[in-house]
């Protein structure tokens, strides 16, 4: 399952199509709940397109996590254009990764226009947000650890 969250802040329902059959996934808003996000990890063992996992949905951000374990996360999200995520400070750090579009990341006050396969290392403990002039994907990769400067 994949949750979503949009400008209008309603729950979402949408029919995915694959080659064989219809099924029903049920979108739910994140919201300022970062338990909100799917957790389900993709099946192990199988090539997955990473830029694919998820789609671009209007007015929204959506997210979905690829692994997760107590030892850190890979989380894959996609924000269409006009959609932020607000600003928040994580206590380690995070490795971002632009797989699709442009994205506008602010790191304590100093801007950043990140293109197609380009990263950034976001530091633990210091406020950060994220903004889509135009839609993009990014790939988040965090190990928790303790945080060394």
């Amino acid at each position: 399952m994949i949750y979503v969250t949009n400008s209008h802040q309603h729950v979402m329902m949408c029919f995915r199509k694959t080659t064989t059959f219809i099924y029903f996934t049920k979108y739910v808003l994140m919201g300022n709940h970062p338990d909100q996000i799917d957790h389900s990890e993709l099946e192990k063992s199988k090539v997955h397109i990473i830029v694919e996992i998820i789609e671009y949905m209007s007015n929204a951000v959506v997210s979905k996590t690829i692994i997760k374990k107590v030892t850190g996360n890979v989380t894959v999200s996609s924000l269409d254009a006009g959609e932020e995520v607000a600003e928040k400070t994580s206590p380690y750090d995070t490795f971002v990764q632009v797989i699709d579009g442009t994205a506008e990341l602010t790191i304590r006050d100093r801007s950043y226009k990140l293109r197609l396969g380009e990263g950034i290392i976001v530091p633990g403990h210091v406020k950060h947000r994220f903004n889509a002039a135009v839609p993009f994907k990014m790939l988040a990769t965090v190990i928790k650890s303790g945080y060394e400067d």
